[in-house]
C-alpha cells in the first residue's frame, strides 16, 4: 500500500468519493421511478410494493447511510479548507463515519 493511502483521512477521502459516485448512479433510477408518479400510476403502485421486500429495505438503509456519509464527509472537506489544519480532523472524519452509520441504522430500523 503506498504511504499516503495509509493515512486516516485518505479512507474519508475515498469514502466520499465512492458515496458521491454512487448517488450519481441512484440519481437518474430514483427519477426515472417519480416520473411514473405522473405517467403511469400502476406502474409506481407495482413498484411500491416492491419496495416493501427485505432487501429493499436493506439497499435503503446503504442509500441513507451514502447520503449522511457525503454530506458529512462534503462538511469535513469545508473544515479542511476553512480551518487550520488540526490532528483532530481525524476524529472528526471518524465521527462523520458513525454517525452516518446511528442515521442511516435509525433510519432501518422504523423501516423495518
Amino acid at each position: 500500500m503506498k504511504g499516503h493511502r495509509k493515512h486516516a483521512l485518505w479512507f474519508a477521502f475515498a469514502l466520499h468519493r465512492a458515496s458521491g459516485l454512487l448517488l450519481a448512479l441512484f440519481l437518474p433510477v430514483h427519477f426515472w421511478v417519480l416520473s411514473y408518479a405522473l405517467n403511469d400510476a400502476a406502474t409506481l403502485d407495482g413498484f411500491l410494493r416492491w419496495t416493501d421486500y427485505t432487501a429493499v429495505k436493506i439497499a435503503e438503509f446503504g442509500l441513507v447511510f451514502l447520503l449522511a456519509v457525503h454530506m458529512f464527509g462534503g462538511l469535513r472537506l469545508m473544515a479542511l479548507e476553512w480551518l487550520p489544519w488540526s490532528h483532530r480532523q481525524k476524529t472528526y472524519a471518524a465521527s462523520a463515519v458513525a454517525v452516518s452509520f446511528c442515521l442511516s441504522t435509525m433510519f432501518f430500523l422504523s423501516a423495518v
